[in-house]
């Protein structure tokens, strides 16, 4: 069935991290990690993570507790409280602001075409975050697992977002950056999926994946 629909994760696909407020403790503590050395641990604990998932495991937010845990492996930093400092601004949606040049316009071209909306596991912020980057008024529905309750790669949020727009499954494509929360829990809910993988963290895994959403244009316009 041709896709009808297209559903979008934000963080990591739409809206990418603010380093300077997420990471503000940790510079304060002399600690800057570079921008390729933080790209670089994402592709390793992208991976990591969705191995683990595979077997048991929670949802979105497990992988910043791996993904910090690994980070202050590499620099040798022991501080618990520290670390969930660090996570806990990684959850807040109002730390996800930075933006690429061309986004609004891009996804305004996707929409002319396709019926466009939202699926993030985020704080039930996520509708007010994208409506001051100026991207809100692009979605048909903007589905928050804050307030749904749910956390891909659960089903149900998939499905309260698939009824939010009167969407079939098989007509849906979901776009996301995360294999094992994103790809498998689209697909797992019968939506086709392709991975938003700008870190090249699956570029040898043989997943449909694009790296920008001026990749993702030309990959729709292809009938991928």
């Amino acid at each position: 069935m041709a896709q009808q629909f297209v559903f979008f994760d934000v963080g990591s696909t739409l809206l990418f991290a603010n380093r300077e407020r997420m990471l503000a403790p940790l510079y304060k503590r002399g600690f800057v990690p570079s921008e390729q050395d933080l790209r670089a641990l994402e592709c390793t604990v992208k991976n990591e993570f969705d191995a683990l998932l595979e077997h048991a495991g929670k949802a979105d937010h497990g992988f910043w507790d791996m993904f910090y845990s690994r980070l202050f492996e590499k620099l040798g930093l022991q501080d618990e409280e520290l670390r969930n400092e660090l996570i806990a601004n990684t959850r807040m949606s109002s730390n996800w602001n930075q933006m690429k040049p061309g986004t609004r316009e891009l996804l305004q071209q996707i929409g002319r075409q396709y019926e466009i909306a939202v699926i993030s596991n985020a704080d039930g912020k996520i509708a007010e975050l994208l409506g001051k980057c100026g991207l809100a008024d692009c979605f048909r529905s903007i589905t928050d697992s804050g307030i749904v309750g749910r956390e891909k790669p659960h089903p149900v949020i998939f499905e309260k977002a698939l009824a939010s727009v009167g969407a079939r499954a098989a007509e849906s494509l979901y776009v996301g950056d995360v294999y094992a929360v994103d790809y498998q829990g689209a697909t797992r809910a019968g939506m086709q999926a392709v991975l938003f993988d700008v870190c090249g963290a699956y570029r040898e895994k043989g997943y449909p994946r694009v790296e920008s959403l001026e990749e993702l244009t030309a990959w729709l316009a292809g009938g991928a």
